[in-house]
């Protein structure tokens, strides 16, 4: 799978930017930003449900502007919100699924008993969709996608709007059924704890793709301990650290933040020489928001924040209330 300079404008809004990436086969890559970053709408693109403003992108090595049935004949795709139908049986859901794809018949119901057991709901498969769970709907619907063998599996925003360890037990099913089914799985989350389950990752912002790799090298080019400090007067506190220390700080989440080499080194000095009061300290190592702010700087929840307020502040949500 490739996309190369792929474009999406909606008017003189600008959704996705330019975006150029290659997935191995086999990969688990993810699409990791803010809400409003443009990762649905390049989904959208890649599944030809959009078509780009400019660029290309090509699946299983099909064109998607040009060869869209060949293209979806080789993908499939789980959306954010479910499609799933509830008055039929979760058997029946897929049944439907494997006709509309042309799945043989004489293949049909191994397949279906196969997906079901591969996603833990083989016991469940004559009852009523509408009686499942939200994390039970969003495993039937992994089922559905894999129903007709695709190559490419599509995941948009798996798992939101689930508890901690219903999660947790989705990624585990990803992982059986990326190893089990061998194909590749193009995924898009806002969350920072997921991305860290990726083969490698595209961090996107405003539209653009910012930087591409695995978890392991992004988080090993920062090479600096994060300090968060909760003080009384933030700017002040900013402004001691450029003085006294030469370092540059933000205000992120309500906390004054800054990285530095060896924090817990630091630590003393800071109290020895900031001059400023000092209510609670946090030093942590690297993680992926440490990515995300070094190259957009902002943390993933101010970027939501910021995308949320620019949302409501639009003239056509304004008109709308």
């Amino acid at each position: 799978m490739a996309a190369s300079d792929l474009a999406r404008h909606f008017g003189n809004v600008v959704a996705v930017s330019g975006v150029t990436f290659e997935v191995g086969e086999g990969e688990i890559f993810g699409f990791l930003g803010p809400n409003g970053a443009g990762k649905s709408t390049t989904i959208n693109m890649l599944c030809t449900l959009l078509k780009p403003t400019s660029g290309s992108a090509h699946i299983a090595g099909y064109d998607v502007v040009r060869e869209p049935l060949k293209v979806r004949s080789h993908i499939g795709l789980v959306f954010q919100e479910t499609t799933l139908d509830d008055y039929l049986t979760a058997s029946e859901n897929l049944r439907f699924h494997a006709e509309l794809y042309g799945v043989e018949p004489e293949i049909r119901a191994e397949r279906l008993e196969l997906v079901l057991s591969m996603v833990g709901l083989a016991d469940r498969r004559d009852h009523l969709v509408g009686t499942f769970s939200g994390g039970m709907k969003r495993r039937l619907e992994i089922a559905r996608g894999l129903i007709h063998s695709p190559r490419v599996l599509f995941l948009d925003e798996p798992t939101v709007g689930l508890d901690p360890q219903t999660r947790a037990h989705i990624w585990e099913y990803i992982h059986e059924l990326r190893d089990r089914e061998a194909i590749t799985i193009f995924l898009t989350t806002h969350y920072m704890d997921e991305a860290e389950h990726c083969s490698r990752i595209a961090i996107v912002d405003n539209g653009a793709l910012v930087v591409v790799d695995t978890p392991d090298a992004l988080k090993a080019l920062i090479g600096k301990d994060r300090i968060e400090l909760q003080v009384p007067d933030s700017q002040a506190t900013i402004a001691a650290l450029r003085e006294q220390f030469s370092l540059e700080a933000t205000v992120s989440e309500g906390a004054v933040t800054f990285h530095v080499a060896d924090g817990e080194e630091f630590v003393p000095k800071l109290f020895a020489r900031l001059g400023q009061p000092i209510s609670s300290i946090r030093v942590s190592r690297p993680t992926l928001d440490d990515v995300f702010m070094t190259y957009t700087g902002r943390t993933i929840r101010d970027a939501e924040a910021s995308t949320g307020e620019r949302m409501r502040n639009h003239p056509r949500m304004r008109r709308r209330r």
